[in-house]
């Protein structure tokens, strides 16, 4: 698999947000979920759309709304009258690439169907359970400034998501572009595949191989502890948190063209990996605090 192929396909599409498109694939490899928290109408769906066409994988969007119930994600069994019996309907959420749209206007009831298929992989209706195909990526989306008529995830579910990002708005050169080139999302069909589903499997596979060093794995330990003693810092990072964090960094290394660790990929994905997690005093800026505790480090 040529990561940078993927990059640079994608970015055909989303102008100017390499960065974005190359941590949510990091994410995507480390098979972990990507939470992406920013305004409306800033490309988080069509990085979705594009990550999934280019990868071949395929694709569902789920419009969370406070009426939206916990069947209307997993699916539901529908009696067959000609089989005389009930059959499963498989819900969106069995394929490979998930879109949770405002993830944090369904209630927390609906919330947790999600957040169970994203930590065990499968889905039990009516005491079966299905597992979900391989890979299985989540990108949920929230915007952090409107509230009203909104279900925060607690900080216990916003654990589950390997990483969170924010995409902003693009450079004024780039959003001249854009607005002249018409909308992004009607170009996505033009995207081509760059990789197979197989290939995928196989990065998948590579990515779990790559090496971590005692050192490393010091310095990432060094970091979780830095977490939990920052004055400014109420609960630090889980021990889920640090297993996101090496899982990131070797997925960030692979894509890098490397099979073992280096500090850079663990401080470069330790932003997105911690700030979500950490639970603040009040006044206290998340990401200021991220970066104090990796200047402390470095």
């Amino acid at each position: 698999m040529d990561p940078k192929a993927v990059v640079e396909e994608v970015s055909k599409v989303l102008r100017g947000k390499e960065n974005a498109v190359i941590y949510a694939l990091t994410c995507l490899l480390a098979e972990g979920h990507l939470l992406i928290e920013d305004v409306p109408g800033v490309g988080k769906t069509t990085l979705a759309l594009s990550l999934a066409k280019t990868l071949d994988l395929s694709f569902a969007r789920i419009q969370f709304t406070s009426d939206l119930l916990p069947s209307d994600i997993t699916g539901t069994s529908v009696f067959d009258r000609s089989r005389g019996e009930f059959v499963f309907k498989e819900g969106p959420i069995f394929n490979n690439v998930v879109l949770a749209d405002e993830i944090n206007r369904a209630t927390p009831k609906t919330q947790s169907a999600l957040l169970e298929a994203m930590a065990e992989k499968q889905v039990t209706v009516d005491g079966v359970t299905y597992l979900l195909p391989r890979p299985f990526f989540v990108i949920a989306t929230q915007n952090p400034l409107e509230h009203h008529g909104t279900y925060p995830l607690p900080e216990s579910q916003m654990d589950r998501f390997m990483m969170r990002i924010s995409l902003g708005y693009p450079d004024p050169d780039v959003e001249k572009e854009i607005i002249t080139g018409g909308d992004p999302l009607s170009r996505i069909g033009e995207l081509r595949r760059v990789v197979s589903k197989e290939e995928i499997l196989q990065a998948l596979s590579e990515v779990k191989k790559v090496y971590i060093s005692p050192e490393v794995a010091d310095l990432i330990m060094s970091v979780v502890a830095e977490t939990r003693n920052h004055p400014g810092v109420v609960v630090g990072l889980s021990t889920r948190g640090a297993l996101h964090l090496a899982q990131a960094s070797r997925s960030l290394a692979y894509i890098r063209g490397r099979d073992f660790v280096v500090p850079e990929d663990v401080f470069d994905t330790a932003p997105f990996v911690i700030a979500h997690r950490i639970r603040v005093r009040d006044g206290v800026n998340r990401e200021k605090v991220v970066e104090e505790i990796l200047e402390l480090v470095k």
